[in-house]
């Protein structure tokens, strides 16, 4: 409840009494902490029935609330509910909040919403009371309020407030941590036990009681100082202080302590001649050696009487009344049986008794059972029930025990990494000397020496021979067993020094490594940094340790590091718990820690701690990606609708903090880049788990929410938006894509004019035949589901949305999971503010679509969780493009609509014809909206896609090639109609290449001469330009087959020296020009030109280009284009290459690449994730992908020069490994690579190349080229074994191995994080193993891969191909985890039976 204290003022003072007081009131008491009484005044909430007279509701019989503020004055009507109402019901009156979203959280957030400011909430899972003075009842009411049953006077009032109740079984629950405040404390004066006392600076006031027994009342609680709180106070009570207890006497306390100092000596001896009563007449000398050493333990402990104050234990008096109790009588025998204390006559004299039956499991066991132990703090060592004077119980000191314990717990073993290192060191000098067999007895001593092993050995193998094969007698020397066996004489002192050496410089190495990182943590705790590097360095640590090992303990050592394995993951989580501690509020900390805890912890434990975390930081969106990650990666409680909802969750609590509803948490930087990739990570995996139709109609809502939002519900929230939305998405009415769609602003517009005007109907269109789904019905069952299944999955990717021409409703869908509501979907829409970020998600969108895209627009590339298509490792493989190969790279994405097998084919070339209808209808209906740049961009994926298609048919379906490349033509040219297209001479360039790909050189020639002409102007200052002319001279050098310096006798090199000199010249090429020889001047000039060019824009290249206080929406395109480089030394080093050689072609790209890595280098060092988050992070890429670029332009063209020229390879190899090093997850660099190495048989540097790449980099790419490499060798030697033709040699040596190593790296690849969630990596580990014979263990990997990646349905229609007869058994477990089964097995046996 709220109330305007600025308009409505509350009372000041309000009058107390009986009279004033009215049935059904309710009184809020309001205080104010401060020195001395706190002040506070009262709210009274009351019926007033005098407001009903002023509405002239006098005739009404029942009482309804008012709010008022005195007896007749405007009032605000409290509404009753009738009915009976739920709990929850109530909780959302009162509260506002529903059962849905009942949490703390909320709560916090609507408070802070009404008060309209900062606050500051503490909230707990379960909220505690709080201990707090009492400021409501006044002083001089405290006597009346505790002892008297009726009030009077001004006390009156609490009487009512405050009625009698009974005693109260049960006590609350509170918080024993106290503050100091100003409490009105009681002081008692009786004589009975003391129940605890309150500090006197507390008590702002005292009141002391009288005697009697004190009155309880409702919600009055009392507290004392203690963990208890009082409805009531116990009878005769007193304040608990030790020294007013009348049964401790000080002066008894002296005499007993100068007793004891006197007769230490005479009770030292009697002790020994006491006999213990827990004790038992040993059995064995085992148990009195014992025995023995807890007597000297004791005496020990006791000390001596000249010992000083520190030395000794403290004197109890418990022990002073015992030795007082020594020189008494002795009391009466104590009973040996046990009696129940009603048969006793008098209980007071005989309350002890001893059990002389012995207890046999005391025997057994040498101690009593600990669940029959009390648990006790011991304060000396007296017992009571014991006579003093003949028995004792002797206690021994645990905490002494302990710390033994300690101290031979930390020393080293001999088996110690320490005392191993100490061993292979070098041996000192020796201090005793040493006893020689001629030595006589004198000279002996009385111990046994450690003699010189190491040095002994030396002897040995100098002195005598060993026995062997060659020599059993022993009778030759080293030297002429070595000479039997074949063998030349071995250098002893190289092998025994050098490895000890190097161990111990390794040793001291890191030593001093760790400690500088101590060092440094302690004078900066605060830097992050540094911890996440500390605790990365452990793993260093651990392979230097086992890297001094020596070779033949490999099995041994092995085994350690498995077992070591986990002691490096705890010391790693403990360094990361201290580093949490210290930053707590570090995200990458926490991060790291439960990313250690990934392999430590349970899965239900570890889900605990990310939900804990994602609660405390829910405005963090790389958190939230780790979090989704493992939410889906998390098997024993995956579905998909739970992973589903995890993400909308994600995204709108993402958009609560974007938008400012969450005033807890701050916007972080960046946060609409992480909101657009967790939104394509969710439709990625809707479309791996089989919901295509989901995650389109994710892309296609948030194309309405984007860019056809109405001017009315931009400034609200997305939640709010989001509302508004949904009767649009439930109307009906056409979508993007679909036709006569007009977006969502136009459908509100005309809602508020009336709706819309039916349209005439239109021609209905031919509708395709639809094929028979079971072709041969003679196949296996588990054949005809797959080909069904992917044959639905390609058709079927759309939603199904009712006609209205021809009266369709919802009933009619024949499978509902094909109808997308908006309860799918709400949740996640989002809103994206930059242009960059709305291009961004149209790229996505056509990459999702499976159209080519630029990935420097993207987001910096795709994780590896999806890839999942082979063609990532075959591209490039085409030999007659060696040069144009890298113009079309795959991405390993699959597209939409093609689910199947690993090695299954495409049903079509392209998404089909309603696909591609829906494209064409969404660029359109985009063109309006968006700028002209970006409809370039749109246009020139779409014209790429053509190019796509054709490209596919070639290599797999030619007989379709001549209708495709018809179509194909057809859309390119009418692209180009376009008038935003027109003047794109990326266009023109890829409709060229379209040609040339098809075969038409001459049109092809004429396209790339014309839009030449277009961009003549520029000349080489224009980057799209000098790649149009690249394009155009690689075609001609590939079709004609020239090395360098062919310009005599080959017209295809003089075409691409021409070609390239006049772009330098800046002149237009016309077909009579081509034909003519290029003149020398002319070279000369045109090199000259190029030259000058390079220079000027390598010194172009600064830092300030990256500046991201310069970011403005016209300077980033021009700085954008000023690192586009490709084109200009692509053209310098091919003119090069074809004028000079390959040397001169070589420098020049060896320039470029120098001066651009050094300036990637050194951006991503200085700004690091700043300048991927900030506006820069465009440019970053681009110069990141234009360094790639060149490398493998570089690699392309060396290795085009090894198919018409002579090269040594070294050249090639050390380009290659260059340029990987610099960028290891290049598929096209790796696929040059794999293919030079695979020539030659020698795979050593090959190997030692991959495995150092692969060890310092997480990226899954290496990784998979690495086992593509071996198993294209393995493919080599199975070839050359298997041949049949053995009188003629091998073009491969065998090699044996293979196939371990294979299976090594994959368990290798799989065991990192990247590649544990790659789809890709482990369906090819899954084919490896069944292709060796080993169904048994590919199928346990088949489950094991579920533990990872349980949403992915091409692992298990892979399964259902290589384990035909599971097919029953992975369908259910599919329909279980809820991934999309378009054909059920009951609806196959049906279609079967027909």
């Amino acid at each position: 409840m709220t109330r305007n204290q600025t308009n409505y003022p509350l009372p000041g003072n309000v009058p107390r009494g009986g009279s004033e007081w009215a049935p059904g009131c309710t009184t809020i008491s309001v205080c104010v902490s401060k020195v001395g009484r706190d002040p506070c005044t009262r709210v009274y909430l009351c019926p007033n029935k005098t407001a009903f007279e002023e509405y002239g509701r006098k005739n009404q019989t029942e009482s309804k609330t008012i709010l008022t503020r005195g007896k007749s004055v405007s009032s605000v009507q409290v509404k009753v509910l009738p009915g009976l109402r739920k709990v929850d019901d109530w909780f959302l009156i009162h509260t506002g909040i529903s059962m849905v979203t009942n949490n703390w959280l909320l709560m916090a957030e609507q408070a802070a919403n009404t008060i309209n400011g900062n606050c500051l909430v503490c909230l707990e899972a379960r909220p505690i009371l709080r201990i707090i003075a009492a400021g409501v009842i006044a002083p001089n009411c405290i006597l009346q309020f505790l002892y008297e049953k009726i009030l009077t006077g001004e006390c009156t009032e609490l009487d009512k407030v405050f009625p009698l109740i009974g005693m109260e079984k049960k006590k609350l629950m509170f918080n024993t941590q106290v503050a100091k405040q100003n409490f009105t404390c009681l002081k008692l004066h009786g004589t009975g036990a003391g129940i605890g006392r309150i500090p006197e600076p507390w008590c702002i006031e005292n009141v002391s009681l009288p005697a009697g027994t004190p009155l309880a009342r409702a919600d009055v609680w009392l507290w004392c100082g203690g963990k208890v709180l009082y409805d009531r106070l116990p009878p005769n009570a007193s304040e608990l202080n030790w020294l007013n207890n009348e049964s401790f006497q000080t002066s008894d306390a002296l005499s007993l302590h100068s007793r004891f100092l006197e007769k230490k000596s005479d009770s030292l001896h009697n002790k020994d001649s006491r006999k213990d009563v827990d004790s038992v007449p040993p059995k064995k000398k085992k148990h009195e050696k014992h025995g023995g050493k807890k007597k000297k333990y004791k005496e020990n402990s006791r000390g001596s009487a000249e010992c000083s104050g520190s030395e000794c234990e403290p004197i109890f008096p418990s022990e002073l009344k015992r030795k007082q109790e020594t020189d008494r009588p002795r009391a009466a025998p104590i009973s040996s049986s046990f009696s129940w204390l009603d048969d006793i006559k008098s209980p007071t004299l005989q309350p002890f008794c001893v059990d002389s039956k012995s207890d046999a499991s005391n025997w057994t066991y040498k101690s009593l059972y600990r669940g029959n132990v009390a648990r006790y703090r011991r304060k000396g060592c007296s017992s009571l029930g014991l006579d003093p004077c003949r028995q004792e119980v002797r206690w021994e000191d645990a905490k002494k025990k302990h710390k033994h314990g300690d101290k031979k717990k930390g020393a080293d073993r001999y088996f110690s990494t320490v005392c191993r290192q100490l061993l292979k060191s070098q041996l000192p000098l020796l201090i005793l000397p040493r006893v020689t067999e001629s030595g006589d007895g004198s000279n002996s001593t009385p111990f046994l020496p450690l003699e010189d092993i190491e040095g002994e050995k030396k002897l040995e193998l100098v002195g005598r021979a060993q026995t062997s094969s060659v020599n059993p007698l022993g009778v030759y020397d080293p030297t002429t067993a070595l000479w039997l066996q074949g063998k030349g004489k071995q250098d002893q002192t190289d092998h025994h020094e050098d490895p000890n050496l190097e161990t111990g410089q390794d040793t001291e190495l890191v030593t001093g490594q760790t400690e500088e990182f101590n060092r440094k943590l302690r004078e900066q705790p605060e830097n992050t940094q540094l911890w996440l590097k500390f605790i990365r360095y452990q793993d260093e640590l651990s392979a230097t340790v086992f890297g001094g090992e020596d070779a033949q303990q490999a099995k041994e050592l092995s085994e350690r590091r498995k077992s070591s394995y986990k002691a490096v993951l705890e010391k790693k989580l403990s360094i990361a718990e201290r580093a949490v501690a210290t930053n707590p509020s570090c995200v990458a900390l926490q991060r790291e820690r439960l990313r250690i805890c990934q392999e430590l912890w349970e899965p239900s434990a570890l889900a605990k701690e990310w939900k804990k975390l994602v609660f405390l930081h829910p405005n963090s969106g790389p958190l939230w990606k780790e979090y989704l990650l493992f939410t889906q990666s998390y098997f024993s409680n995956f579905s998909v609708s739970r992973v589903n909802s995890a993400y909308g969750k994600c995204l709108s609590m993402l958009s609560a903090v974007r938008d400012g509803s969450m005033v807890s948490h701050p916007a972080m930087p960046g946060i609409e880049e992480d909101m657009l990739d967790i939104f394509t990570q969710q439709c990625h995996f809707l479309r791996q788990s089989g919901h295509s139709e989901k995650a389109f109609s994710l892309f296609q809502a948030m194309i309405d929410f984007t860019f056809f939002k109405p001017d009315s519900v931009r400034q609200l929230s997305t939640k709010q938006q989001a509302d508004f939305f949904e009767p649009f998405w439930d109307s009906g009415e056409a979508r993007v894509g679909e036709l006569n769609a007009r977006g969502w602003k136009a459908w509100m517009v005309q809602q508020e004019r009336g709706g819309w005007v039916q349209p005439s109907a239109e021609e209905e269109e031919e509708q395709e035949e639809e094929e028979e789904e079971i072709k041969d019905r003679i196949q296996p069952r588990w054949k005809v589901w797959l080909n069904v299944e992917s044959s639905r999955e390609a058709a079927h990717w759309l939603p199904w949305r009712p006609e209205k021409a021809k009266s369709q409703s919802e009933e009619d869908c024949e499978d509902p999971e094909r109808q997308v509501l908006f309860d799918d979907i709400g949740s996640s829409l989002i809103c994206l503010s930059s242009s960059e970020l709305q291009l961004r998600f149209l790229l996505n969108f056509l990459l999702f679509l499976g159209l080519p895209v630029d990935t420097v627009l993207l987001s910096g590339g795709h994780p590896g969780l999806l890839l999942e298509d082979l063609s990532l490792l075959t591209q490039g493989s085409e030999s007659r493009r060696p040069l144009t190969s890298s113009y079309l790279p795959s991405l390993g994405l699959n597209s939409v609509g093609h689910m199947t097998t690993l090695q299954g084919a495409r049903k079509w070339a392209g998404l089909g014809k309603q696909g591609e209808k829906f494209v064409n209808a969404m660029l359109g209906m985009l063109q309006p909206v968006i700028p002209s740049q970006h409809r370039t961009v749109l246009s020139l994926s779409r014209m790429q896609y053509e190019k796509l298609k054709v490209f596919r048919c070639m290599h797999s379906n030619k007989k379709r090639l001549r209708s495709q490349s018809k179509i194909s033509k057809r859309i390119a040219k009418s692209l180009l109609k376009e008038p935003d297209n027109r003047s794109s001479l990326a266009m023109w360039r890829e409709f060229a290449h379209l040609e040339w790909m098809l075969g038409n050189l001459e049109e092809a020639r004429k396209v790339f001469s014309t839009a030449r002409a277009l961009g003549a102007a520029k000349g080489l200052s224009d980057p799209t330009l000098c790649e149009l002319c690249l394009l155009w001279a690689q075609l001609e050098v590939e079709d004609g087959a020239s090395g360098p310096g062919g310009l005599d006798g080959n017209g295809a090199a003089s075409m691409a020296v021409c070609v390239l000199t006049r772009l330098a010249e800046g002149s237009a090429i016309s077909p009579s020009s081509a034909s003519q020889p290029v003149l020398p001047v002319a070279i000369l000039k045109a090199r000259r030109s190029y030259e000058q060019a390079l220079t000027a824009a390598l010194c172009a290249f600064d830092k300030d280009l990256f500046n991201p206080q310069d970011n403005k929406k016209g300077e980033v395109a021009v700085r954008e284009d000023k690192l586009r480089l490709r084109g200009l030394v692509g053209c310098y080093g091919l003119f090069q290459y074809l004028t000079m050689g390959l040397k001169a072609a070589s420098a020049v790209y060896s320039q470029a690449r120098e001066r651009m890595d050094d300036l990637h280098r050194t951006i991503k060092s200085d700004s690091g994730t700043d300048a991927f988050r900030s506006g820069s992070s465009l440019l970053v890429r681009r110069l990141a992908s234009e360094c790639e670029m060149l490398a493998v332009q570089q690699a392309s063209l060396l290795k085009y020069h090894t198919s018409v020229g002579v090269i040594p390879l070294a050249t090639l190899r050390d380009t290659l490994t260059l340029a990987l090093t610099s960028w290891p997850s290049s598929a096209p660099l790796w696929s040059i690579y794999v293919q030079v190495e695979n020539r030659y048989h020698s795979a050593g540097r090959a190997r030692r190349f991959f495995h150092t790449l692969t060890r310092d980099n997480s990226s899954v790419v290496p990784r998979l080229f690495t086992i593509l490499a071996e198993q294209q060798r393995k493919q080599l030697v199975d070839a050359a074994q298997r041949s049949c033709d053995r009188s003629g040699p091998l073009s491969v040596l065998p090699e044996n191995g293979l196939s371990n190593r294979i299976l090594g790296l994959y368990e290798s690849a799989i065991g990192t994080e990247t590649g544990a969630h790659c789809p890709l990596l482990w369906r090819m580990y899954i084919h490896c193993l069944v292709s060796e014979g080993k169904i048994d263990q590919a199928k346990g990997l088949f489950y094991k891969a579920l533990q990872n990646i349980p949403w992915v349905k091409g692992l298990y229609m892979d399964a259902v191909q290589l384990f035909p007869e599971c097919l029953q058994e992975f369908a259910d477990l599919m329909t279980e985890k809820e991934l999309r089964v378009r054909l059920p097995l009951e609806e196959l046996d049906i279609l079967l039976e027909d």
